[in-house]
């Protein structure tokens, strides 16, 4: 393949197999993926050492999964590899609509600026799993096992057991709890008899890696009825390496092994680009869409994440994305319960919550579907209106559905929630991730110049109370010995002030809190907090609870709340599969 030059990763025999012995590993993740390798460094972060199994070698072949959104990239910048990502995708935010060879409308997916990372980038599955790996291998927590195919798994009451084909033959081994994360074709899944339920759709699609050098803007362009091809829709989009992202849509019925031959595609490309074009193209991949997902996440002590738990349509690319929150969410959990800080049930509200979050990607994905690939009459009339009226007539531009792009799921009826008792406006309620903005660290009695960068730099791997504050606080008549005792628990919560650029921040250091200035006002804009307003964060940097005014009862209440090691029932409102359409 031209523009990527594919390492291979070295097998080596794993001590259990050289002493036949098993031993019991706090945790096995079974896939080198994006969410596996994302699971294995945040449980290294949080002190967990894990074992990494992949029955290959090397990074994934083509381009695969190529759009990386903002949430997803605030993960990876905690875990110690989101800025390369950055530096080598292609940052993007504004997308376009075009109905045969006129644009309908285009779109920004990130208008308000003060954020750290862009809305998109757009950067090939085998350059993010290379960083990844790279990451992992830096961790002494992390056990990379290449060449290692899963072909038994007994889950027991205390372990689960793995047994394992290598090229020096079979062993086993043990962990307390198995996450497989090795993809559509999971032989986890396989191996425990479980069965995905929903739909397959019947239109195929054809993707083509393309490296050329192109004028094209740094935008997602999306084709209805293109000029260019006889099918319904076509999608471009610009990687790095000059490699370019091309989609068409084929129907349902044609051969697919022939339509991915180059002889076949080449002309295809051609029609498109300009039949003196120079390029060279990289991947072929013909699929069809499928929207299903496993009853239920959690087995006991083995958990699903990614596209072994959930198979969305890529168009939103909601797919990898929703399946690097699927690690987050876990790990945090786990790392509770193996180190004995929180019981067995809160890992039942990792299947609560991922659970509720597939369903609504694979609702808003199966009706960008549904919209692309029109069977009955009467949506292919209304698409075909919807597509007349966006021209000219901007409400018509909400019924075009060319993929809804990846946002992180809002949370807001987990069970971890603790509800809202006073008044609050905007996006920052309990459930939704934290957002941006960018802050100054302070230190001793004066700014002490740094640039802190960013408040969500400061959040994310253990529980923090945000404090929003002037000066002016009764808390802090007792802050030190408040915020020693919640440092100090059982469940630590570390306690941040943000204080606006205009306010004193003398009494907040004399205490000894971190202290990050609200250089624009940003933060109390976005959190809409005034002086005195709290947040509990989790540590997968969700909203647990808020108030208008500290009260360290309320706030202790919230974290057993949202640990689960309160005493206190928790019901779960999850819709049945059934009624995802």
């Amino acid at each position: 393949m031209g523009s990527y030059d594919y390492r291979q990763y070295d097998y080596v025999t794993p001590a259990e197999q050289r002493r036949g012995k098993p031993e019991r590993h706090p945790v096995i993740v079974v896939g080198a993926g994006p969410v596996g390798l994302t699971a294995a460094i945040d449980l290294a972060a949080h002190g967990v050492a894990t074992v990494v199994l992949d029955d290959e070698n090397r990074v994934s072949e083509g381009s695969r999964a190529i759009c990386w959104a903002k949430r997803t990239l605030e993960i990876w910048d905690r875990l110690g590899c989101g800025r390369q990502m950055v530096e080598k995708g292609v940052t993007w935010k504004t997308g376009k609509v075009f109905y045969r060879d006129k644009l309908l409308y285009e779109f920004d997916l990130l208008p308000e600026p003060n954020h750290k990372h862009p809305a998109f980038i757009n950067l090939q599955q085998y350059y993010a799993e290379e960083y990844l790996i790279d990451r992992a291998a830096e961790l002494d927590e992390v056990e990379l096992r290449w060449r290692n195919r899963v072909v038994g798994v007994e889950p027991g009451a205390d372990a689960v057991r793995v047994s394992i084909e290598t090229p020096d033959g079979r062993y086993q081994t043990e962990c307390q709890y198995l996450v497989a994360c090795d993809g559509a074709r999971s032989s986890v899944r396989k191996l425990m008899g479980l069965g995905f339920e929903g739909r397959v759709f019947e239109d195929r699609f054809l993707i083509a890696d393309v490296r050329m050098t192109a004028d094209f803007p740094t935008e997602r362009w999306f084709w209805y009825h293109p000029p260019f091809h006889s099918g319904p829709s076509a999608l471009l989009h610009r990687q790095a390496d000059d490699v370019f992202r091309i989609d068409f849509q084929l129907g349902p019925d044609v051969d697919a092994e022939e339509e991915a031959k180059p002889e076949n595609v080449v002309p295809r490309l051609r029609k498109m680009l300009g039949q003196d074009k120079d390029f060279e193209v990289e991947w072929i991949s013909v699929y069809r869409f499928q929207a299903r997902r496993l009853e239920q996440f959690r087995h006991g002590r083995v958990m699903f994440a990614g596209d072994s738990a959930h198979q969305l349509s890529p168009f939103g690319a909601r797919g990898g994305n929703s399946g690097v929150q699927d690690a987050e969410n876990l790990v945090w959990k786990l790392a509770l319960v193996l180190d004995g800080r929180a019981p067995e049930a809160l890992l039942d509200t990792y299947d609560e919550e991922r659970v509720y979050a597939a369903e609504e990607n694979l609702r808003v994905t199966s009706r960008t579907t549904d919209f692309m690939s029109a069977k009955s009459e009467t949506a292919q009339a209304f698409r075909d209106a919807a597509l007349g009226l966006a021209e000219t007539h901007p409400f018509a531009r909400s019924l075009v559905n060319a993929g809804r792009l990846s946002v992180p799921t809002v949370l807001a009826d987990s069970s971890l929630n603790t509800p809202d008792t006073d008044v609050f406006t905007g996006a920052m309620l309990p459930g939704a991730a934290c957002g941006d903005a960018p802050v100054r660290v302070m230190a001793g009695h004066d700014d002490d110049g740094r640039d802190g960068g960013w408040l969500l730099d400061h959040l994310g791997g253990g529980f923090k109370l945000l404090y929003f504050f002037d000066g002016s606080d009764a808390l802090l008549a007792s802050s030190r010995a408040t915020m020693e005792r919640l440092a100090a628990g059982d469940i630590p919560i570390d306690t941040i002030a943000v204080i606006r650029a205009d306010h004193d921040p003398r009494d907040a250091t004399l205490i000894g809190l971190r202290v990050l200035l609200d250089v624009e006002a940003v933060a109390a804009q976005r959190y809409d907090a005034r002086a005195g307003t709290v947040y509990l964060v989790r540590p997968d940097s969700h909203v647990a609870a808020r108030w208008r005014w500290f009260d360290e009862e309320k706030v202790q209440k919230a974290l057993a709340r949202a640990t689960r090691t309160d005493a206190a029932p928790h019901g779960t409102d999850r819709r049945p599969l059934a009624e995802v359409k």
